[in-house]
């Protein structure tokens, strides 16, 4: 329907990115499907008919290009063959999908130094710059803090509100509940069936994805304190990033660090894995001060980092899920003539 939320909604595996791959003209579905678009019915669809049918799909990797800026990959699809670029056109294509939904980036940025949550931002601008009619958004919040996270569902409801239909594919239970009309459970590859979300709790939808029910409880404030705790931070520095942090982490203790976009969350984090230097301040591994000059450093402390942008930085796609484990700890499975033991 014309400016509904429709959320997909069911665990990893249920059969969500396959069925998003279908209406995007990705795969081939069986033997007497239907798809229906605008009063039209489909059999099957090309990639090329999807798109003039204005459905557009945001993956999880955005499909983005780094190297290119925030305008140029807004308006990718209007660059026209021929000898000239009206660069001053294109620009104007991107303003003006970053205005019907509020939205301000920077044009000239690189796509590449910008967080996920405006990554994110970029990607449903270039959607809206093709005309977009149903906006298919695959796990968009996967990487997203809670602030980003309530952004982009803001965003979602302006979309709403210029009525282009929205197809919100998420197993997190409260963001489905916030921002959808409908639900569509899958589970084990079938559909379980489509509800109004006005009707559902979080405790029935998620008995329907899984057969389950969760008892959800307030997990006690942590008492543990001891002399040394595992990581200490004294006054921490890096010019531009963050400025004077101190914390201290215990052992078996989870601390979270919040902020809003641009607070320095993930450049602290960054100095703590040996990424990056700071300039003023002290690290204490243990209770032992430490330099930490790299990542192999911050590992060899027992230190790991999962980045929010798991794609591009935090794996490496073109290897297999054994590879990836494994990175971190290559000298460890080398046999005597230095090659890596299969074993």
């Amino acid at each position: 329907m014309s400016g509904e939320v429709h959320c997909l909604a069911g665990q990893n595996g249920c059969g969500k990115s396959t069925l998003i791959k279908i209406m995007s003209g990705v795969y081939r579905p069986d033997e007497g499907a239907e798809i229906t678009l605008g009063g039209k019915n489909w059999s099957k669809l090309t990639p090329a008919a999807s798109v003039a049918q204005g459905i557009q799909v945001i993956y999880q990797d955005l499909s983005l290009f780094p190297n290119l800026s925030v305008w140029e990959n807004i308006a990718v699809n209007h660059y026209h063959h021929g000898l000239f670029v009206n660069r001053r056109r294109l620009r104007e294509v991107a303003q003006a999908a970053m205005t019907s939904i509020n939205v301000t980036l920077p044009l000239d940025t690189l796509v590449s130094e910008l967080s996920i949550a405006r990554c994110q931002l970029v990607a449903i601008c270039r959607a809206l710059a093709q005309d977009a009619r149903l906006i298919v958004m695959d796990e968009p919040t996967a990487s997203l803090t809670h602030q980003e996270v309530q952004g982009l569902l803001q965003v979602v409801h302006q979309l709403r509100e210029r009525g282009i239909c929205v197809v919100f594919v998420s197993h997190r239970l409260e963001e489905v509940m916030e921002v959808s009309d409908r639900i569509s459970v899958l589970k084990d590859g079938e559909l379980v069936g489509t509800f109004p979300a006005a009707e559902m709790t979080t405790k029935q939808l998620g008995f329907l994805m899984t057969g389950q029910e969760f008892e959800y409880q307030v997990r006690e404030l942590w008492q543990g304190k001891s002399s040394t705790p595992v990581l200490e931070v004294r006054n921490l520095s890096r010019h531009g990033e963050y400025l004077n942090i101190n914390l201290r982490v215990e052992a078996g203790e989870v601390v979270s660090i919040v902020g809003l976009l641009g607070a320095g969350r993930t450049e602290l984090c960054l100095s703590l894995f040996g990424m990056t230097r700071p300039d003023a301040g002290e690290i204490l591994i243990n209770g032992q001060p430490v330099t930490l000059h790299s990542n192999q450093d911050a590992i060899r402390h027992g230190i790991g980092y999962v980045s929010e942008d798991r794609m591009s930085r935090g794996l490496v796609m073109a290897q297999s899920i054994e590879d990836n484990i494994i990175s971190t700890v290559f000298h460890k499975v080398k046999d005597r003539f230095g090659f890596l033991s299969e074993n």
